[in-house]
C-alpha cells in the first residue's frame, strides 16, 4: 500500500456530504425529503446561458483557451465589477478558473509558504482550511462571536497575528452565517494586514446575493487584495465549474503560469456560455432571483422566531441562516440526524464549520421554493415541540 502524505490526516471532512448521502438514500426509499443542507441554488442557468452554450458547441468552440480564460469573458467580468460592485478592474487582472475552488487552489499555491499561517474566522467554510493545508500552510481559526457577526475583525488580527502568520482569508457574505463585514471594519482589518506585510484573500462568491444595501467589493478599499468569485451561486451555474480570481498586476504572470500546468484552462464551453450572464435581459432574471432569495430568508427568519429557534445575527446575504441551539436539548449532530430521519428535513450541523460554536449551531440553506420552505418550517416546528414535551 502507498504511504499517504501526512496532510491527508489533517483534512477536514465535509459533513454535509454525508448528510446528502443519507438524504438521498431516504429519498430513494420513498421518503419526502426537503433539503436545506447543500448550498446549491434550486434555480439553474437561464435560457440565454443555455442557448449560448448550444451555439458555442455547434460552432466547435470547445478547444483549449488561454490559461487565464477567454478575453471577452475577462473583459465582461471586469465591467461587471465596475458597474455592480464599484471596483475598477483591468481585465488583465482577471483569471478565469475552474470554479471558486480552482481560484482558491491557485491563490493558495501562489501565496502560502510551507508552515505559514492563514487566519480565518471560526465559523467558516471547511474547504477553505483544506486549501490552505493542501498548499502546506496552517489554518489559524480565530473564534468569532455574534457581536462580531461571526467575522474576523481588526482586533482579531492585532491579537492573533503570529510570527508564522502570512495572511487572512475572509468571506463576505459568509458561508455558513450569511453575514457580511461592515465596510469600515473591513477597511480597518485590511489596514492591519497590510501593516504586517500580509496578504488578504477575499471570498466574494455571495457578493451578488446581498440584501440590505448595494454591495461593494473589497477592491474598493484595497486594490492589492486577491478576490475570489464564482458563477455558481449568484449566477446559479454550480455544475458548470466556472469562477475567477482578481489579482494584483504583479501576480498575473505567476498565476497564469501555474494555471497552465495545474488546470490548463477553465471549461471552454462554459466560458463562452457565461458571456450571456451579463446580457441585460439575463441580469434582470438574476435580480428577480435575488429578490426570491430575500423573500425566502425573511419567511424563514420569521418562522424560526415564531417557533423559538434562535438566530443570533440576521444574515444580510448568501442563502444561509445560522441558528443557535443553545436553548434546545440536543447537540447539533443529534439534532441534524433526528431532524432528517424523523421529519425528512436535511440541515447541516455547525460542526462542519469549526469547533467554537459547532456543537450548538445549525446551518439552514433556503435554496428551495417558498412552498417547500413552508412545509419545512411546519415540520421543524413540530419537531421542536416534541423536544419540549416532558418524558413519560
Amino acid at each position: 500500500m502507498p504511504r499517504l502524505a501526512s496532510r491527508t490526516q489533517e483534512f477536514l471532512t465535509f459533513q454535509v456530504v454525508e448528510l446528502f448521502k443519507q438524504a438521498q438514500a431516504l429519498q430513494a426509499a420513498g421518503r419526502d425529503i426537503i433539503s436545506l443542507g447543500i448550498g446549491e441554488p434550486d434555480f439553474t442557468a437561464p435560457p440565454q446561458v443555455v442557448e449560448a452554450l448550444e451555439r458555442a458547441a455547434r460552432a466547435g468552440l470547445s478547444g483549449y483557451t488561454a490559461p487565464a480564460g477567454v478575453s471577452a469573458l475577462r473583459e465582461a467580468i471586469a465591467h461587471y465589477y465596475e458597474t455592480e460592485f464599484g471596483a475598477r478592474v483591468d481585465p488583465s487582472r482577471v483569471i478565469v478558473t475552474n470554479g471558486a475552488s480552482g481560484a482558491l487552489a491557485l491563490a493558495c499555491a501562489a501565496l502560502v509558504n510551507p508552515g505559514a499561517g492563514v487566519m480565518m474566522p471560526d465559523p467558516s467554510y471547511p474547504a477553505n482550511s483544506n486549501f490552505v493545508l493542501a498548499s502546506g500552510g496552517r489554518p489559524q481559526l480565530v473564534p468569532s462571536t455574534a457581536a462580531k457577526r461571526y467575522q474576523l475583525s481588526a482586533q482579531d488580527v492585532r491579537e492573533n497575528w503570529a510570527a508564522h502568520t502570512q495572511g487572512v482569508l475572509i468571506a463576505s457574505p459568509s458561508n455558513p452565517t450569511g453575514t457580511s463585514v461592515a465596510p469600515a471594519e473591513l477597511a480597518d482589518l485590511l489596514r492591519e494586514v497590510r501593516e504586517r506585510d500580509g496578504f488578504a484573500l477575499m471570498d466574494e462568491i455571495y457578493l451578488g446575493l446581498s440584501y440590505e444595501q448595494a454591495p461593494r467589493s473589497a477592491l474598493t478599499l484595497d486594490d492589492d487584495i486577491i478576490v475570489i468569485n464564482s458563477f455558481s451561486k449568484y449566477f446559479t451555474m454550480t455544475g458548470w465549474r466556472l469562477g475567477w480570481l482578481v489579482v494584483p498586476q504583479n501576480m498575473v504572470s505567476v498565476v497564469e503560469k501555474m494555471a497552465a500546468s495545474l488546470h490548463i484552462c477553465a471549461p471552454t464551453l462554459a466560458q463562452h456560455a457565461a458571456l450571456a450572464c451579463f446580457l441585460p435581459d439575463t441580469l434582470k432574471i438574476y435580480q428577480q432571483r435575488r429578490e426570491a432569495f430575500r423573500q425566502r430568508r425573511d419567511f424563514l427568519l420569521q418562522a424560526f422566531d415564531g417557533m423559538g429557534l434562535s438566530v443570533p445575527v440576521k444574515p444580510d446575504g448568501a442563502f444561509y441562516i445560522y441558528a443557535d441551539l443553545s436553548n434546545q436539548s440536543l447537540d447539533s449532530a443529534t439534532f441534524s440526524h433526528r431532524l432528517l430521519h424523523e421529519t425528512g428535513v436535511a440541515a447541516v450541523p455547525g460542526l462542519d464549520f469549526g469547533p467554537a460554536h459547532g456543537h450548538h449551531t445549525m446551518r439552514f440553506a433556503y435554496t428551495v421554493g417558498l412552498d417547500r420552505l413552508e412545509e419545512a418550517a411546519t415540520r421543524i416546528g413540530a419537531f421542536l415541540e416534541t423536544l419540549r414535551e416532558p418524558a413519560l
